[in-house]
């Protein structure tokens, strides 16, 4: 192997779907979530359908934060307008770092699908205690979009960048604390 050829590195992840309404029988974004993380070759370890809820949501969350075996969390839901919708509010604060540029291409992207209806989409990404947080919106399309903006950035073998390093790194440090 030369020294420019990266090997793949699948990742760890979990999905949540925060819904009121969703089951696990009709949470479709969730399953696109969870089938399109498999096919590119990364892991599922954990999957949870929380109700919309500021707190619960958080705490799922910080659950898999807190957890050295969980590199990334992949989130559907809760990120409109609506008196219901929390998924930014409960995660916002949870957050090292904010991934600004996603929030930014999900809704140009987007505006080419949905027009200007995209500007109700508050779809973010960010870090975590080394942990990569991805909130999309819980239409399936809309998990459709963000998987295809944000698929390539957990590939090692992408270039010029990715976050593999940065989330190996910090697995790495969560994994040598006691």
């Amino acid at each position: 192997m030369s020294a420019t050829e990266t090997p793949f590195q699948p990742l760890a992840a979990a999905v949540l779907t925060a819904s009121d309404t969703r089951t696990a029988e009709n949470d479709t974004s969730g399953d696109l979530l969870v089938e399109s993380l498999q096919g590119a070759g990364h892991r599922l370890v954990d999957r949870a359908l929380v109700a919309d809820d500021i707190y619960r949501l958080r705490a799922q969350v910080s659950q898999w934060i807190a957890d050295p075996e969980v590199q990334v969390v992949l989130m559907t839901g809760g990120t409109g307008f609506s008196h219901r919708d929390s998924t930014p509010e409960a995660i916002l604060p949870l957050l090292d770092k904010e991934i600004d540029g996603f929030g930014e291409l999900f809704r140009h992207v987007s505006w080419q699908e949905i027009g200007t209806s995209t500007v109700q989409s508050r779809a973010l990404a960010g870090l975590s205690n080394g942990t990569l947080i991805v909130c999309l919106p819980g239409s399936t399309g809309a998990c459709r979009t963000g998987w295809e903006l944000i698929s390539s950035q957990l590939d090692s073998r992408y270039r010029p960048c990715n976050f593999v390093g940065t989330l190996m790194r910090a697995q790495e440090q969560r994994r040598a604390l006691p």
